[in-house]
């Protein structure tokens, strides 16, 4: 999503480098850069004079000290400023309540409030242990109700039913009853949306916060609708105290302007980020750890995150053994990989994570998707326990029945031998310590690479 905008803040580098200060005169060019940069991504042009200026007054005259030139000077002004603009540092949830703690989702249609529910009442089972009942008090649309109802079943979370016709506030009222009565820790009430802002809806979402009296109002806004987000955002938090934003979409190709006006406009905290279909798709917004994404900087400490949740410690242990040695690491241990990349969000959200350097390298790489690791395990699930372990043994009539067992051509088997022996080479580079030769053979294991 912020591509371009990284790009643009790229040459405030460039444009600087060689000055041995940061004056008003080489400033000038470097501050246009990041004004149309933000002013083509979408940002609201109010927040882009606030923090054009800000900027200015903070770099202006900053000596450059020890190894740093005026441009990284400035790219760290603008760090600052942007983790500012996004809110310092995370807020986490409130849920220091009575049970049980109410959480009203508030939002347009389509903004993926249904989604983001379901989304929520995984994280908070997960990562919190909590027991977590969700409601649709969307009786407009009985998809949403159903939607909400499947979305429960997958989580393992408890769903109170509603249904066309009733009333909003008489189906949440039911819902705090029956969370009180079940010991639930946690009611989250997914409310009905329209395509734009009405008196109707705001009126209908001011009486169920009036009614469960909600210890968190989170305001859901896609991140792809641009100026149009700000706008909504106004509506919403001068019709209902909101506590906090859930942007989604974040993986979509919008310029994501959205990201970086809404906590100015609203004055509250984004608390998530949404990315994706998948119920996994929802991570605690970090302001600095988006700013250095955005800044081409990388996001590791998210990255370790994710491996950390999910990747199998004993596997991981058992590989890197493995790869020390540089011996023994076979077809097996390939799919392994594979499944573990897969469960972290394939390689695109993975390179996302990676500073701007790394990531180049690997542009054009395919992304490992459920499709290609379905493909992956199929054609080596088609392999004896001997061709993972030598792999050297398949040859042309070999090839012939493995693409036949899992239903792909021999070039695409001749293709996944490829990669694992560039995998293999790198892995023995890994054991030999040639982390240099190890990058420029990353180079030939997908084509694109550079």
């Amino acid at each position: 999503m912020f591509d371009n905008l990284t790009t643009r803040l790229s040459r405030v580098l460039k444009s600087l480098r060689g000055e041995a200060r940061i004056t008003e005169d080489n400033i000038k060019d470097a501050l246009r850069e990041v004004r149309m940069a933000l002013l083509e991504a979408d940002v609201a042009l109010p927040v882009v004079r606030d923090f054009i200026e800000k900027v200015r007054d903070k770099a202006l005259g900053q000596d450059v000290v020890g190894s740093l030139t005026p441009g990284q000077a400035v790219v760290g002004v603008v760090h600052r400023e942007l983790t500012a603009l996004m809110g310092e540092h995370n807020d986490a949830l409130d849920l220091a309540t009575t049970p049980p703690a109410v959480i009203l989702m508030a939002g347009l249609q389509g903004s993926g409030k249904t989604t983001t529910s379901g989304k929520l009442a995984k994280w908070l089972k997960e990562e919190h242990k909590k027991k977590v009942l969700v409601v649709s008090a969307d009786v407009y649309r009985p998809a949403a109700i159903e939607q909400l109802q499947t979305l429960a079943a997958q989580v393992g979370v408890d769903f109170f039913p509603s249904a066309v016709g009733e009333k909003p506030v008489d189906i949440a009222t039911r819902a705090l009853d029956h969370a009180r009565r079940h010991y639930n820790d946690v009611l989250i009430v997914d409310t009905a949306g329209r395509l734009a802002i009405d008196e109707a809806m705001m009126q209908e979402i001011r009486e169920l916060h009036a009614a469960v009296k909600p210890i968190e109002t989170l305001f859901v806004v896609d991140a792809m609708q641009g100026q149009d987000a700000v706008n909504v955002a106004k509506a919403f938090s001068e019709a209902l105290p909101l506590t906090g934003v859930v942007l989604t979409k974040l993986d979509g190709d919008a310029r994501g302007g959205a990201a970086l006006s809404v906590r100015h406009v609203t004055g509250k905290p984004i608390k998530f980020a949404g990315t994706g279909e998948k119920l996994t798709g929802l991570e605690p917004f970090h302001p600095e750890r988006m700013a250095s994404r955005i800044l081409g900087m990388g996001d590791v400490l998210t990255l370790i995150e994710d491996v950390q949740k999910n990747v199998d410690r004993k596997e991981a242990e058992k590989l890197a053994q493995k790869v020390k040695s540089g011996k023994g690491f076979d077809l097996e241990d390939f799919k392994q990989q594979i499944v573990q990349m897969k469960k972290m969000g394939g390689l695109t959200a993975l390179m996302d994570k990676l500073p701007g350097n790394l990531a180049q390298m690997a542009q054009g790489a395919p992304n490992v998707d459920d499709n290609s690791v379905r493909r992956i395990e199929g054609i080596i699930n088609s392999m004896t326990r001997k061709e993972r372990a030598k792999p050297e043994l398949i040859k042309a009539s070999r090839k012939r029945r493995i693409a036949t067992g899992a239903g792909v051509s021999v070039q695409e088997v001749n293709r996944l031998l490829n990669q694992f022996e560039q995998t293999q080479k790198m892995m023995k580079m890994v054991a030999k310590g040639g982390m240099q030769k190890m990058m420029r053979s990353m180079k030939g294991m997908f084509p694109g690479m550079r």
